[in-house]
């Protein structure tokens, strides 16, 4: 091969390649977005077990689409908070960072309080939060 013809195919290749990544960067792809915000579970009802789950601050728990974590000791309804686990950004699965007691999103960087309250965006509006009721051992999230 001569110059001239590998100098074209590489040219060729690193634009497949850039043309790739630019598509999984885009706004509309990837498998953990939705377009538009996430939208909040209409009905929630779960129970965990505090004898076996969420036993240390910082724990949390991901089920029908509520992100539910322990923001405190004790088991007291004030020990705990449950917040759609979709980004309304654009629905990415939000995390749970316990050393600032605030949830984040890792795809552009949204800032929320442990309420659900937007603290920096992009995200213009809060995270719906849900009910939580302690009976005995048994955590049971509503809403």
């Amino acid at each position: 091969m001569d110059r001239k013809d590998f100098i074209s195919t590489l040219g060729f290749s690193v634009a497949a390649v850039c043309t790739g990544c630019l598509a999984a960067c885009s706004k509309s792809g990837g498998s953990t977005t939705s377009p538009g915000g996430g939208t909040p579970p209409a009905s929630v009802n779960f129970s965990v077990d505090l004898n076996n789950q969420l036993l240390n601050v910082g724990d949390v728990q991901v089920n029908s689409g509520v992100i539910l974590a322990r923001i405190a000791s004790g088991n007291s309804t004030s020990a705990f908070t449950a917040v759609q686990v979709a980004c309304t950004h654009q629905g990415t699965s939000i995390n749970y960072i316990a050393a600032q007691n605030q949830f984040v999103c890792p795809l552009h960087g949204s800032i929320f309080s442990s309420s659900g309250s937007v603290i920096q965006g992009p995200a213009a509006s809060s995270l719906k939060k849900y009910a939580i009721n302690i009976t005995g051992s048994t955590l049971t999230v509503t809403g």
